[in-house]
């Protein structure tokens, strides 16, 4: 199994410096670089400070740019929000300045307030259509020059200046619904999935959608199979409760911009009252704990070689999930020494 680091810019309120987040998420980065993880992954996020990431090329130039192996992966950027020939360029020449460490993920968007704002009158739900039409046509344009009439975007002859350095860049498709695992397989992408705060038969059924996709389009998938899940080690009760107050804060955020029942002031999402989410038990302590790759080094072992055994081949440590930043790095560095070598 490799690993993968997903980490964001975030802050909870406007008494934390944006320049000790910048610094902060920075030390991460070269903490997985220097520890042999695979690929770090930025995403696209606009307007809200709990994930800061306007534009993930920008993030992961500057990433490249003090980082040594890591290859950098948008994940994802938003179909609906780009330009087929905008995409191209933009990636290309992140390819080219990190000198062939690319890794491109397309995805369909999250919340409904973004596209309110980004591209009005468009329902998040039918986001997954931008995606379909998008992906084959930026390989095309990598390639050389294409012309198209497309649905939703037309233009005459144009190419991808620069091009990527790499031959054959890794395409990434964020996937949860059959029609998604379906598509990226028809096109032999690679899928990273994301339960959420969902138990692990979550992850358990999105193999299972790979599966059947699989078993669709011919019995053969090349791809790369990773999940992504928020992660927290930690030795102690002290550090495990701060770790869970952490994440049930985040999702108090959360809450609000999936349901669409609170407000944003100035970029940060009022807390939405946690009773109100208990329904579906993804916010109760114990929950968390056993649903999400937190415990100590033993058990998030544990919980690793059961993604490994239904056939995950990577796995995303998504470390942006509210904890402070001391605590981040200690997690993440209990990760590294303890964790990590148990997959060598």
């Amino acid at each position: 199994m490799k690993f993968h680091l997903a980490i964001n810019l975030e802050r909870n309120d406007d008494t934390i410096d944006i320049r000790s987040v910048r610094d902060h998420t920075l030390e991460m980065v070269q903490m997985a670089d220097a520890a042999g993880f695979e690929i770090v992954w930025a995403a696209e996020h606009h307007a809200l400070e709990m994930t800061i990431a306007p534009n993930p090329f920008q993030i992961l130039t500057w990433w490249g740019e003090h980082t040594e192996n890591i290859r950098l992966g948008c994940g994802v950027a938003n179909a609906c929000y780009w330009h087929p020939i905008n995409l191209a360029g933009e990636a290309a020449l992140l390819d080219v300045l990190s000198d062939g460490r690319l890794e491109l993920g397309l995805g369909s968007g999250a919340y409904q307030r973004e596209f309110d704002r980004m591209r009005p009158g468009l329902s998040q739900k039918e986001g997954y259509r931008y995606v379909q039409e998008m992906l084959p046509l930026i390989t095309k344009l990598w390639q050389g020059d294409v012309e198209h009439d497309g649905e939703f975007w037309q233009f005459p002859k144009a190419t991808s200046c620069p091009k990527p350095l790499q031959d054959d860049v890794r395409i990434w498709v964020a996937a949860r619904s059959p029609i998604t695992f379906d598509y990226a397989v028809e096109q032999n992408c690679n899928i990273m999935s994301w339960p959420l705060t969902l138990p692990f038969a979550e992850a358990a059924k999105y193999r299972t959608f790979l599966d059947e996709s699989i078993a669709k389009y011919g019995g053969k998938f090349n791809g790369n199979f990773a999940m992504m899940r928020h992660t927290a080690v930690y030795e102690s009760a002290q550090h495990r409760e701060l770790a869970i107050d952490a994440v049930r804060t985040v999702l108090a955020r959360f809450g609000n911009l999936m349901t669409a029942t609170g407000d944003v002031h100035n970029g940060f999402p009022d807390a939405v009252a946690l009773e109100s989410l208990e329904g579906n038990a993804r916010v109760a302590p114990d929950m968390l704990e056993e649903n999400l790759l937190f415990g100590n080094p033993e058990q998030v072992i544990a919980k690793l070689k059961m993604y490994q055994d239904i056939g995950v081949d990577s796995f995303i440590y998504y470390a942006s999930m509210g904890l402070d930043m001391a605590q981040q790095k200690h997690s993440l560095r209990l990760f590294i020494e303890q964790v990590m070598p148990e997959f060598a």
